[in-house]
């Protein structure tokens, strides 16, 4: 049973003392000083720093439905006078009706409905923010009928594309099948028309990021044995419009593992010249891509989880890779002549940028983003039945030090700033909670 609903099984009072015992060590914050205990006993945080709770599950929205829980990956996107709107996954599966936003309500708008007719309760719920007031003008449901959004990426043209990760079969109580990307318009006000981006590859997909400059879409996959995609768009900013779907390559002959398991291949701070390979039958009813992609020289990553641009490189986190299987963060600088003929001679780079071998410092990263004095935020999603999540940063050197503790037993997902760097949105998992945490974040 997965450890998610498993802790839920546990007596309050075991659950209670386990979970006290996790929570004894105090981490510090950069500057070595203590963080400072949360007296809600939800996120302990460095001095100087804040957050207020903005949403949470079973909160009523705007459009007569209640905020779903499992509140995963976000992307925030500007409004113009102080407002954003912040687009939120909910990695709800099909049977989880009675922690989703409908209930037995109808919903017209569905990508796909379970055998009694329902909407699937998976899908995003989008937040319009006052960052000047602090508060929510609005939320409403603006995806329905997916399977476990779990996280995804901003676009440059003001979209946030959610990922599923799950790769559930028409007639397996569902009438379609699933494991797709869908594009989400920041400013849509309620539900959008739910198109897969078939051309993007069904696969156990993670998280995306768009590279501005070219319009290149990266992808990651959750697996032990994913690969790291690239989305060629035959036309940039119109992903409906179909492209190419490649999978990473190195150049360098009898390389083809990044994780490191079975003896270290490629060590922290190391890189290696990339190249990248296209892809067949990308629709994969199979649920083979990633092993056709491999046969044919990919690499392979150990469970691919968020994604990020920023300082013009790519980043994403690779859950239980390295010699230790506590977590990697790879950094990816494309070639001046990315996606084009060029490129060969000029090929992109892979840094093996961080790999933890210290629990305490660094416990299976998951959902990512870049802060605005371009040092990593990493949300933790560890594995173990009783969990000490914390939001970690990476300076641009590679070293690891601690943001913020989370005391709830969640994990901490979909990490994003405002566009004006003043307030950092966080998620935790389960019971669903977006938090909004503002602090000196360009002196952090």
């Amino acid at each position: 049973m997965h450890r998610r609903d498993f802790a839920k099984g546990l007596t309050a009072l075991a659950f209670a003392g386990l979970a006290g015992c996790a929570m004894r060590s105090r981490p510090v914050s950069a500057d070595g000083s203590p963080l400072v205990p949360d007296p809600a006993g939800v996120l302990d945080l460095p001095p100087g720093y804040s957050y207020r709770v903005i949403s949470r599950a079973g909160d009523a929205m705007d459009d007569g439905h209640v905020v779903g829980d499992r509140a995963d990956g976000m992307g925030c996107f500007a409004l113009g006078k102080g407002r954003v709107a912040l687009v939120r996954n909910h990695e709800l599966q099909a049977r989880h009706h009675d922690k989703g936003p409908f209930g037995a309500r109808p919903v017209a708008l569905a990508y796909d409905r379970s055998d009694d007719g329902r909407a699937l309760p998976g899908g995003t719920s989008t937040l319009i923010y006052d960052l000047r007031s602090g508060r929510v003008e609005a939320q409403y449901q603006s995806l329905a009928g997916t399977i476990r959004n779990c996280s995804g990426g901003v676009t440059p043209w003001g979209s946030w594309l959610t990922c599923e990760e799950d790769v559930t079969r028409a007639g397996n109580g569902v009438a379609r099948d699933h494991g797709w990307v869908f594009e989400v318009p920041a400013a849509h006000k309620g539900l959008v028309d739910p198109v897969p981006l078939t051309a993007m590859g069904r696969f156990n997909h993670e998280a995306a990021a768009v590279d501005p400059a070219t319009g290149i879409v990266y992808l990651t996959e959750d697996r032990d044995d994913s690969l790291f995609y690239r989305f060629l768009p035959n036309s940039p900013g119109q992903l409906a419009a179909g492209g190419r779907l490649q999978a990473l390559a190195f150049v360098e002959p009898g390389l083809d593992d990044s994780r490191n398991w079975d003896g270290v291949t490629l060590p922290r701070g190391t890189s290696r010249p990339v190249r990248w390979i296209d892809l067949t039958g990308t629709e994969s009813p199979d649920d083979d891509l990633r092993l056709r992609g491999h046969a044919a020289g990919a690499a392979r990553f150990a469970r691919g989880e968020g994604v990020h641009f920023g300082s013009n490189a790519i980043y994403f986190c690779c859950t239980s890779g390295g010699a230790a299987k506590l977590g990697q963060v790879f950094r990816y600088r494309p070639s001046p002549a990315e996606g084009q003929p060029g490129e060969r001679s000029s090929p992109g780079v892979l840094q093996n940028f961080v790999e933890s071998d210290d629990p305490a410092m660094f416990n299976f990263g998951d959902n990512l983003t870049v802060a605005p004095n371009g040092h990593l935020v990493v949300c933790e999603d560890q594995y173990s039945l009783i969990v000490d999540n914390h939001l970690r940063g990476v300076t641009p050197a590679g070293d690891l030090y601690t943001l913020a503790q989370c005391r709830m037993q969640t994990e901490l997902a979909g990490a994003c700033f405002s566009p004006d760097g003043s307030t950092l949105f966080v998620n935790l998992y389960s019971p669903a909670m977006t938090l909004a945490i503002s602090g000196p974040w360009n002196r952090t």
